[in-house]
């Protein structure tokens, strides 16, 4: 009653097929934990460049800049970043860099008819999925928009 070498070899083909698979699946599993991350963090700047842009004096003026006294947090002017929504003014393109995160920003105000008086304050956040410390905008970055409200 021994074992053959063929049911040997059939049993270590099986095992392997389910070790490889079980090592696909935490693959699979870090890398979407690593990608809700990074969204994470892009939302998170959306929002703080948003309370900090509401809490500005003068709208037209914020200079998120001034938001790198914070430890680990770098905001710099730059020359590209994601598209700005139709019809909106401009304030800047920025270039973020934090702990997790380098990413890209534009920031943009405009009228919404539907809500007038408020003003409608455009937060767009721009990273790349694949390398979180890219330093230059691309077209093809995951995108995270936030629009806030302001009474004018």
């Amino acid at each position: 009653m021994g074992v053959t070498l063929v049911e040997v070899l059939i049993a270590s083909v099986i095992l392997m097929i389910v070790v490889l698979g079980a090592a696909a699946f935490r693959y699979n599993a870090a890398l979407g934990a690593r990608k809700a991350d990074l969204h994470i963090a892009a939302a998170r700047t959306a929002l703080l460049l948003s309370e900090a842009w509401l809490a500005a004096p003068e709208p037209n003026a914020f200079d998120p800049t001034s938001l790198s006294d914070a430890p680990g947090l770098l905001i710099t002017p730059a020359a590209q970043g994601p598209p700005a929504p139709a019809g909106s003014v401009s304030l800047g393109k920025y270039a973020i860099f934090a702990q997790d995160l380098n990413c890209f920003a534009t920031l943009s105000w405009g009228y919404d008819l539907a809500a007038l008086p408020m003003r409608a304050l455009n937060i767009v956040v721009a990273w790349q999925p694949q390398d979180a410390t890219a330093t230059e905008y691309q077209s093809g970055y995951k995108l995270f928009r936030l629009t806030t409200y302001a009474l004018d």
